[in-house]
């Protein structure tokens, strides 16, 4: 966050100080800093009045909540990297969670500095970087934080496979960046902690498949191991979204579970779009997650054969 226009426009104001001020936390996140008092003609004795009243509440050293200390969504993440000064990013889980690619909220806010820095701030997650630059740099809700791209790479180190192929493939499919975004990463990263996690999912075949379920996940490795062609992931068919395709063998593998199929309804529903897409000519072959745990290799030995069956045109028998 610019702090000088904001003090620049706070100062137009008429009115004393306490208006001003008050001007100030009506902006996104109801933080002010030390600078941004200071630069508004408040003295330390102003500034120690307003905390002893509860004007102010102090979040880090020089970073203040003003009037109140009920936090926004990410208050937090910019209270950080106001603390942490002009080249500190939200980074790591606390990134990935600003950018919905995962839900649950680190322990503490995670922080990275561009260039050698001393932390300074109890409390707080940060780290420097010498790789990071200014180009990594995006904005979430005027914070500063790491990019899409440099996001999953911090975060390769820290999850399993499965669960850094959903993130690449969802931050892909919601346009927040491109693969050539993570490659450029890697080479100028290549012995990053992490590194070499990311760039096996980006070598899978097919690329990182998009699942919305952890039985699609099971599902997708299990293929991956048999060595079965590598299906198109929640492709869209005729205007139905299906979970797995394989768009050259006309086969359609559904995904059953009492979550999401256990009404009258949508079981009706599910079965009149397997007609229309076998009336297009799509062989739909559905799978329950007890099969996944119980036979998986009954599961994928019945997607093979279908493949290969509508492949080659031999009779299954």
């Amino acid at each position: 966050m610019d702090e000088t226009p904001l003090v620049r426009a706070a100062g137009r104001l008429r009115g004393g100080q306490d208006r001003r001020l008050a001007w100030l936390a009506s902006q996104p996140h109801g933080l002010v800093t030390r600078a941004q008092l200071l630069a508004l003609g408040l003295r330390r004795g102003a500034i120690d009045l307003r905390l002893r009243r509860g004007r102010l509440h102090r979040v880090h050293n020089g970073v203040y909540l003003v009037g109140h200390t009920a936090p926004s969504q990410f208050t937090w993440e910019m209270a950080a990297t106001l603390a942490c000064g002009p080249r500190a990013m939200v980074s790591h889980g606390s990134a990935g969670r600003m950018w919905a690619l995962l839900r649950e909220r680190p322990r503490q806010v995670e922080v990275t500095v561009i260039g050698p820095w001393k932390p300074l701030h109890p409390g707080l997650g940060t780290s420097c970087s010498t790789t990071l630059t200014p180009g990594d740099r995006r904005w979430v809700q005027r914070i500063p934080v790491t990019s899409p791209a440099r996001t999953l790479l911090d975060l390769a180190a820290a999850y399993p496979a499965d669960r850094l192929e959903r993130m690449v493939a969802d931050a892909e499919r919601r346009g927040l960046l491109r693969p050539s975004e993570l490659v450029e990463q890697l080479d100028r990263n290549p012995r990053r902690r992490g590194s070499a996690a990311l760039r096996a999912v980006l070598g899978m075949e097919g690329g990182p498949g998009f699942t919305r379920s952890d039985a699609e996940a099971r599902l997708l490795a299990l293929i991956r191991r048999v060595g079965l062609p590598a299906p198109e992931p929640n492709a869209m068919v005729a205007g139905f979204e299906v979970d797995l395709l394989w768009r050259a063998a006309r086969v359609i593998v559904e995904l059953d579970g009492f979550a999401f199929h256990g009404d009258r309804i949508a079981f009706e529903t599910d079965r009149l779009r397997d007609a229309e897409l076998q009336a297009l000519g799509f062989r739909v072959i559905r799978v329950t997650w007890r099969q996944l745990v119980d036979d998986p290799e009954g599961v994928v030995d019945r997607i093979g054969r279908a493949i290969r069956v509508s492949l080659t045109g031999l009779s299954p028998g």
